[in-house]
């Protein structure tokens, strides 16, 4: 059990610092072959923060544990609203702009409806997995296109300094990207050997072990941006990493995750642990309109301690119910 312990906390350290060094490998050398700092930012790094969850769910996956993969992809969607857009709440109150109402939030949820279909019937196979892949893609191709279409982007001239500031050899980033890459399939190798080994001494499922110790590991990255963005009161970026790591989870790790591998879903996922993601997701609508009508509403402090506690009390009741 203490070797089985020690290989997840090691997986998840080097997952998540082998992940970083992936994403600034791959800034550097897109920098390099003057690929648009937009383009930069959306894809390679929005790929790079969701590299652990990726990772992890394609090793467990080849590896005939499916459910870990599956347990990871939703488990990292409850944690992510109710853990991590929880704290980064109680830090600053999160504001909501109506734009993320019209428009990201209802993406998210018609991606969680279509998601939870095509789940209900018990099995995530490779033409649901191809579906899920799909609408990824043209997901991401329609937000590139969006962004380089606009004449002034933020995003894309936060990165343009970010780049600036941080320009290396090209020889250093490809290695970086060859450490990284190296290093992340290590890593999810020992959370998942690690994993399944918990599992089996606990006598809880490899599902349970994958939507609670695997899921807010390979969360870390989105934790640890969505805090430093609540202390300096960047919103957009707080709510914003939440958002679009969801859509990943959703479509492309458990995308990915089912084309290696077909997984059987238990009528207790859907009834119980979908149905918690998309009540946690419509509750982001509740939180940003309140009473305040279609305006900028807010994440509260009172709202964010409720999404805290509702983290603790779903984790304690799936612990206790795997154990009974």
């Amino acid at each position: 059990m203490l070797l089985f312990s020690l290989a997840v906390v090691a997986g998840l350290a080097l997952l998540v610092w082998s992940a970083g060094r992936f994403v600034d490998g791959a800034a550097a050398t897109a920098r390099h072959f003057r690929i648009p700092p937009l383009l930069i930012g959306m894809v390679i790094v929005g790929f790079g923060t969701s590299a652990p969850e990726m990772s992890v769910s394609a090793i467990s996956s080849s590896q005939g544990n499916p459910d870990i993969a599956l347990g990871n992809a939703i488990g990292s969607n409850i944690t992510n609203i109710a853990l991590i857009l929880g704290i980064a709440s109680l830090i600053s109150p999160i504001a909501v702009h109506s734009r993320v109402l019209r428009k990201e939030l209802p993406i998210l949820s018609v991606v969680t409806a279509i998601a939870a279909f095509l789940f209900s019937d018990g099995m995530l196979d490779r033409q649901d997995a191809i579906m899920l892949l799909g609408i990824f893609a043209l997901l991401t191709g329609w937000s590139v296109r969006e962004g380089i279409s606009k004449s002034s982007d933020d995003f894309g001239e936060e990165m343009e300094q970010e780049l600036e500031q941080h320009r290396m050899p090209l020889k250093k980033a490809l290695f970086l990207i060859a450490l990284g890459l190296a290093l992340l399939l290590l890593s999810s190798q020992m959370l998942v050997w690690g994993a399944v080994g918990i599992a089996a001494a606990l006598g809880v499922s490899n599902l349970v072990i994958g939507l609670t110790i695997v899921a807010v590991g390979t969360s870390l990255p989105e934790l640890a941006s969505s805090v430093v963005a609540a202390r300096k009161g960047e919103h957009d970026i707080a709510l914003g990493n939440v958002l679009g790591s969801n859509l990943f989870n959703t479509l492309a790790v458990a995308g990915i995750a089912g084309s290696i591998h077909p997984a059987e879903i238990a009528p207790v996922v859907f009834s119980r642990d979908i149905m918690v993601m998309s009540v946690l997701t419509l509750s982001l609508f509740v939180f940003g309109y309140g009473f305040r009508g279609a305006g900028t509403g807010r994440i509260n402090r009172i709202e964010g301690g409720f999404l805290v506690g509702s983290y603790v009390a779903y984790t304690i009741y799936l612990v206790m119910s795997s154990a009974s």
